[in-house]
């Protein structure tokens, strides 16, 4: 822990953001849990991030962001980037049947993933409730096919054990539209959630557990999980199609071999990706969806 005095004589600390909303966050180091304000800075906290901060009063003065490693994001109304959490070993993206995913949604949050060089896991949760179960092992199928990791999870959080081992010790974040279950994961692999959640609330005054806020709960087998709002649908943020396309992992052997050097892969003529798409090579639904993608984006 820093302990180095700043310019106005306060001694400085370095905790990390277990949450931070508009111009309030709260940091916890080694010795406490402790709600900071923010200095004038350019770059604003979010949850996960290493922070300097010094203690006035019963309060704190966040006076520095560390430089983050990488960082979630997602598209604001305007389509530019809105960092969610920083800092991370993994994006959990929760999908289930019920509420049924939006065309696209899981596709769209794997090319964040992949632009932002963070590893995903798909969680496909409530599988208990699918009443199309060949539906998700095709899917589980398709996308581990890619190298990706898929869990089957339950409604009530049980059979959690697989994605648990998937797991590292490090910072992941669940991510996924309202009503996936993600309460009810982080309930089976956070057993002491509740009693956090009260600290994180009196803490802060507010309310008990609902995901208004991105918050960081630790895990008692190591690392954490960072709990954020449901959204009803992910957005990308303004990106090229050759950005797109590097969010497909199976396009990018094929990337540099269509005859324009500016091919986007929709409907110009002699596209390798196109072409693998009609010999099998890749899914016809995937190049489709990609094509929708970037159509939306422009």
């Amino acid at each position: 822990m820093n302990n180095t005095p700043d310019s106005n004589g306060m001694a400085i600390r370095t905790g990390r953001v277990i949450r931070f909303t508009g111009k309030t966050g709260l940091v916890e180091d080694a010795e406490e849990l402790v709600v900071c304000q923010m200095r004038r800075q350019k770059t604003i906290p979010v949850c996960g991030d290493l922070v300097d901060w010094a203690p006035i009063d019963a309060q704190g003065v966040i006076s520095k962001v560390h430089k983050r490693r990488n960082a979630f994001a997602r598209a604001d109304r305007h389509g530019r980037k809105r960092w969610v959490a920083a800092n991370l070993d993994g994006i959990c993206i929760v999908v289930a049947p019920h509420p049924e995913p939006t065309r696209d949604l899981l596709n769209r949050y794997l090319v964040a993933c992949e632009n932002l060089s963070i590893e995903p896991i798909i969680v496909c949760n409530k599988m208990d409730l699918a009443a199309d179960m060949e539906h998700w092992v095709a899917l589980r199928e398709r996308y581990q096919a890619l190298g990706y990791a898929v869990a089957f999870t339950e409604a009530t959080g049980g059979n959690a054990t697989q994605f648990e081992q998937q797991l590292t010790q490090g910072v992941h974040i669940l991510v996924g539209q309202s009503g996936v279950g993600k309460t009810a994961l982080l309930n089976q692999l956070i057993p002491d959630l509740d009693l956090q959640t009260g600290r994180v609330s009196e803490a802060t005054g507010k309310g008990t557990h609902t995901t208004t806020a991105t918050t960081l709960y630790k895990r008692p087998a190591g690392g954490a999980l960072i709990d954020s709002p449901g959204v009803w649908e992910f957005g990308i943020w303004k990106m090229s199609p050759e950005e797109v396309a590097h969010g497909f992992r199976e396009f990018r052997q094929l990337l540099g071999q269509c005859r324009f050097h500016n091919c986007q892969h929709l409907h110009e003529p002699d596209c390798a990706v196109a072409a693998a798409a009609d010999a099998g090579q890749i899914e016809t639904e995937r190049l489709a969806s990609y094509r929708r993608i970037v159509g939306a984006l422009e």
